[in-house]
């Protein structure tokens, strides 16, 4: 959040720029002309240092220029003042880039914070189970696009949600905000996960009234790991099916579909709660579409479920892993928003 200093070739060649014409036109006294080269370096400098920094710069290259008996130079009158306005328009410069990059910082600072409230961190753990996700944002300098994911523990138990909302990047990150906090609500209110996909449903229908044509609509997967019980409630809306991950077998658990979110259907056809058993070790893997749409250099998708035992043992996690080889498959990264949770069953002591 700081922002990144000037890279160390930045700020070492101007003086070193600096000693090499000044070396070079010793050794070629009278023959070839290099001190105005000289006039040059401050404005390099500017990019690389302050205000004070670029105006000793400046005063170094007119005292190297204005003092013959140095031998690099012999600016006198018109050149000499060239020259000085040279540094001068340099400092200016300098100031102005410090200042604008503190503005930067600042607003940035800001942005980050405030895309961190929206999608906080998952915690290592809640309640029972092992949690650990990852999500990249398409639009670059960001961290929250059209994927959701939230894990949080209620009086029914750990409930989680993933999601991708209609678009990405920052056009999306209201939507996302609007979902989590509905989510968040349900958790604590709503004794069936069926409720708590209704709660989404009517805050999209909500976000979407008095707006002309905003079909505005998400798909979602609810989890619900009810306390005492060794199973998992699931609720799919539209999403792809999550992955059941025993040792280093991969299975994706029978869930009825149902329909997205935001299309005014829960209420007439609410989607059916699924349940899945669980054994301790198993580990669930919910994700978005931006990691099975992901495509290579001839446009094979990203063979998810294939992949996962290979990367299940890596000490980095599987979340980890995943993204890492999904940038190598892709050549580079996929052009959607990435969000991946793997939730894992805890071991009895």
């Amino acid at each position: 959040m700081q922002g990144a200093p000037p890279p160390r070739w930045a700020r070492y060649a101007p003086p070193v720029a600096l000693v090499v014409l000044v070396l070079a036109q010793r050794a070629t006294p009278g023959t070839v002309e290099l001190g105005f080269f000289l006039a040059g370096l401050p404005p390099v400098a500017a990019f690389a240092y302050g205000a004070g920094g670029t105006a000793v710069f400046a005063a170094v290259v007119l005292v190297l220029l204005g003092i013959r008996q140095l031998g690099v130079g012999h600016a006198e009158g018109a050149d000499l003042y060239t020259v000085a306005a040279i540094g001068l328009l340099s400092v200016v410069i300098a100031w102005v880039r410090k200042r604008r990059d503190t503005q930067l910082v600042s607003v940035r600072t800001v942005a980050e914070a405030a895309q961190l409230a929206v999608l906080p961190p998952v915690p290592g753990q809640v309640g029972g189970l092992g949690c650990a996700g990852l999500y990249r944002a398409a639009q670059r300098g960001t961290l929250v696009g059209g994927d959701l994911y939230d894990v949080r523990e209620g009086p029914y138990g750990v409930r989680a949600v993933v999601g991708d909302v209609q678009g990405h990047g920052l056009a999306a990150v209201g939507t996302v905000a609007g979902l989590l906090g509905a989510f968040r609500e349900g958790v604590l209110d709503d004794t069936e996960l069926t409720a708590v996909a209704a709660r989404l449903d009517r805050r999209l229908l909500a976000d979407s009234a008095g707006t002309e044509h905003a079909e505005l609509f998400a798909t979602a997967v609810l989890l619900e790991f009810p306390p005492g019980l060794e199973v998992v409630r699931m609720v799919s809306c539209g999403h792809p099916p999550a992955l059941l991950l025993r040792g280093f077998e991969v299975s994706s658990p029978p869930v009825d579909p149902g329909p997205p979110l935001g299309l005014g259907l829960a209420g007439a056809d609410p989607p059916r709660v699924s349940a899945v058993p669980l054994r301790p070790g198993d580990r669930l893997l919910v994700y978005t579409d931006g990691v099975t749409e992901s495509r290579d250099a001839t446009g094979a998708f990203y063979p998810l479920a294939t992949r996962v035992p290979v990367l299940a043992s890596d000490p980095t996690g599987l979340a980890r892993a995943i993204w890492r080889d999904l940038v190598s498959y892709t050549g580079g990264g996929p052009g959607d928003d990435v969000a991946l949770l793997v939730l894992t069953v805890a071991k009895p002591a």
